[in-house]
């Protein structure tokens, strides 16, 4: 076999082929989305997106001979180090052939270069944090994946612990019959209504007319809401910015609720449309007529990813987040909505697995994020 040779993507042709790995290894898998590829391409640090204002990314390609047969972004995340106090650098978009030493060449080298920049810990995968795609799927390869969540090849797993990795966190996906979730667990239904009656809590839509203030209610409540939780780092302002410019093309005002008390924004909670079938039938393009099937075609979706239901601190526990959520139920009733996705949910988050399940959802997806040393190099390794 062709020597393996690992570089840095430095010009457009280098981008160009490590946009075309992609396409090439999962043109024959059934289950496979393509990404929103100008999406992609901000992500990836083709273009310009704010997460960078924060962060450093390299990207890199492996090959044997002509043929490209691996990549790999490196990341290293100002904000998560500072919130948290580390210096643990990440990896993500990490595509490769069923190619041992290639993989561990590929995710060495963007180790090593973590460990130039003084980070102790690599991990990954993060499509580039916790705030966007994240993890490997390890477990629920018959069906496609619900709209941004990962899909990747069963054998990824085996090439990232081949390199050193080990498993650091589980997140999972759990489905719900939407007829099964309008008929709770009477205990469900008490907490709502005594959380309802023991607050004064009130719920709403997003206003049409105060869209773009509305969205900002929901991604500040996001980032407040998520301190604690493992892994997690607020979004910067313009962060903020770009996701609510994403979100006004996306989401549909009926299927969101905010909760207020005494007239304050509490809690926010929404149902994403699982926008994936179209953008499959689309190639993942949006111009020049993606964006019309997008928004003209989503009538037909039957698919609802229950993305969030997140309550500021002060009164998280108290069944909110419940309360939240449940306006959304008869809406997509309504719609023709059949089945319910929440994910995902970082295993450590004992309380919202157990109350999902006592809906009556089942897990469907894992995910799983891993973690690695960067110490020193792993045993029989040497620099690319």
């Amino acid at each position: 076999m062709s020597e393996v040779i690992c570089r840095k993507v430095e010009s457009r042709r280098d981008q160009k082929a490590f946009l075309e790995l992609e396409r090439r290894l999962y043109r024959n898998d059934d289950n496979w989305v393509p990404p929103l590829w100008d999406e992609r391409k901000k992500l990836v640090g083709f273009k310009p997106h704010p997460f960078y204002l924060d962060a450093d990314g390299q990207t890199f390609l492996v090959s044997r001979g002509d043929r490209v047969v691996g990549r790999v972004l490196a990341i290293v995340n100002h904000a998560h180090n500072r919130t948290h106090d580390e210096t643990t650098g990440f990896f993500g978009f990490f595509e490769c052939e069923d190619d041992v030493e290639a993989a561990k060449c590929l995710l060495q080298t963007a180790g090593d270069w973590l460990r130039e920049r003084g980070m102790t810990v690599a991990r990954g995968p993060v499509h580039p944090s916790l705030n966007y795609e994240v993890g490997l799927l390890v477990d629920g390869f018959d069906t496609p994946p619900t709209f941004l969540i990962p899909y990747n090849k069963d054998y990824y797993e085996a090439l990232i612990r081949a390199a050193g990795f080990d498993k650091s966190q589980d997140l999972y996906s759990y489905e719900v019959s939407i007829e099964l979730l309008n008929h709770v667990d009477p205990k469900l239904m008490f907490i709502v209504e005594e959380s309802t009656r023991r607050f004064g809590a009130t719920t709403r839509p997003i206003r049409r007319s105060h869209f773009n203030e509305d969205v900002r209610i929901f991604l500040n409540i996001y980032n407040r809401s998520l301190q604690q939780t493992w892994g997690y780092v607020p979004m910067s302002e313009a962060e903020v910015d770009e996701q609510s410019k994403g979100l006004k093309q996306l989401l549909i005002p009926e299927l969101t609720s905010i909760a207020e008390i005494d007239g304050k924004p509490v809690g926010a909670g929404f149902g994403l449309l699982d926008y994936n079938p179209i953008i499959r039938r689309i190639g993942g393009k949006l111009l020049p007529l993606g964006w019309f099937h997008l928004l003209f075609g989503r009538k037909g979706i039957k698919r609802l990813r229950l993305v969030s239901a997140n309550v500021l601190p002060e009164y998280q526990k108290w069944g909110l987040g419940l309360v939240t959520l449940y306006p959304i139920l008869p809406v997509a009733i309504d719609r023709g909505i059949e089945v319910g996705e929440f994910s995902w949910v970082l295993e450590s988050n004992q309380l919202s697995r157990g109350t999902i399940q006592r809906g009556g959802a089942v897990c469907t997806k894992t995910h799983r994020i891993f973690d690695r040393p960067l110490t020193q190099p792993t045993d029989g390794e040497t620099s690319a």
